[in-house]
């Protein structure tokens, strides 16, 4: 038997990987959407997502309108532009959904997540992580004789590249926030 030529995270038998191979690149896009803030909402819009067999990289969720109940759904998800052109689609045609923005495509935006980073070590280890952390603005939130916890806000690339510089020095755990995300200019 030959060996098949499938991609990784699909398999010939899936029923929900209907994308075209021969398609367009899959790209990283940020969707920003408000929603109505009422019980139930967050599970349909994820359930759109979960049914359809799209992943999401960054879930963020906050009521960002107290008098008016709504809330922002802010979305990192990956796909070919087709697959976002309905993903966008779909989530404009729920009841709860007031507004989609996809940020990618709509210009410069502002991207930022939160982390907390657990560090333990002794001794060269210990200092060298904390002047890793001087160099990317991370602050040390709290201290033991054996650890460190940074916090950082940074581009998700920013914080992968904190957290790769920090296991061998003792990375323990990491904590993120999922990525907030709003559109530059007026």
């Amino acid at each position: 038997m030959s060996a098949l030529n499938i991609k990784k995270g699909a398999t010939s038998h899936s029923a929900y990987e209907l994308r075209d191979p021969n398609s367009q690149v899959e790209e990283s896009h940020t969707l920003a959407v408000i929603v109505e803030n009422e019980p139930g909402v967050l599970a349909r819009v994820i359930g759109l997502f979960s049914g359809r067999g799209y992943n999401i990289d960054s879930l963020t969720v906050a009521e960002v309108d107290h008098t008016g109940h709504r809330s922002r759904i802010t979305v990192v998800t990956r796909g070919t532009p087709q697959v976002i052109d309905q993903i966008e689609a779909q989530l404009r045609r729920m009841v709860p959904v007031y507004e989609v923005h996809d940020l990618t495509a709509e210009g410069p935006s502002v991207q930022r997540e939160l982390a907390l980073v657990k560090v333990a070590g002794k001794g060269d280890a210990r200092i060298e992580a904390l002047r890793l952390a001087e160099i990317f603005r991370a602050n040390v939130v709290d201290s033991t004789l054996e650890s460190f916890v940074f916090e950082m806000t940074g581009t998700p690339d920013k914080i992968d590249a904190f957290a790769d510089l920090m296991r061998p020095l003792g990375l323990r755990e990491i904590a993120r926030t999922g990525v907030a995300a709003l559109a530059r200019g007026a």
